[in-house]
């Protein structure tokens, strides 16, 4: 799928479902719409409304489990899009940036944020080919090892 296609469609074929979006912690909203594009502030990996796991990376928490946290990062991201416009009406993911708590000497990044890249190709093909950041920073909100947040261009 290189085109706007049906990417809810996509999720189902890799048996992949969008949870709930999860509701904001603070004075923001999960996605802003702006012209052609949709803003996702950044996404923790909640799921049930619960962290599967807090610390940093490369101490209280694995880079391989962090990886997967990532994922889940994207899935709600990926909520806030559907919620807000649809997920059908996405043309391209623009833009990923990917915070990780980092342990003292971990620098690891960017192979953590993979699962939220990799995820994203999974679902959106070429569509999905993104820039990227991947940064490490002391602490993340409520504890989370992992934060993403997204630009998608939509129709």
């Amino acid at each position: 799928m290189t085109d706007m296609g049906k990417w809810t469609d996509r999720l189902a074929e890799i048996g992949v479902r969008l949870p709930h979006v999860v509701p904001p912690v603070a004075a923001y909203v999960p996605a802003v719409r702006s012209g052609s594009h949709v803003y996702v502030s950044g996404q923790v990996p909640v799921v049930d409304g619960q962290l599967p796991a807090t610390g940093k990376v490369g101490a209280e928490v694995s880079a391989e489990d962090a990886k997967q946290y990532a994922r889940t990062c994207v899935l709600n991201a990926l909520a806030a899009v559907d919620a807000l416009v649809g997920l059908d009406s996405v043309v391209r993911v623009v833009k990923v940036v990917g915070f990780v708590a980092s342990a003292e000497g971990f620098n690891g990044q960017p192979p953590v944020i993979n699962g939220a890249s990799e995820l994203i190709g999974e679902i959106f093909g070429e569509a999905g080919q993104h820039a990227r950041s991947a940064v490490g920073v002391a602490e993340l909100p409520i504890g989370a090892p992992v934060e993403v947040e997204m630009i998608v261009e939509v129709a």
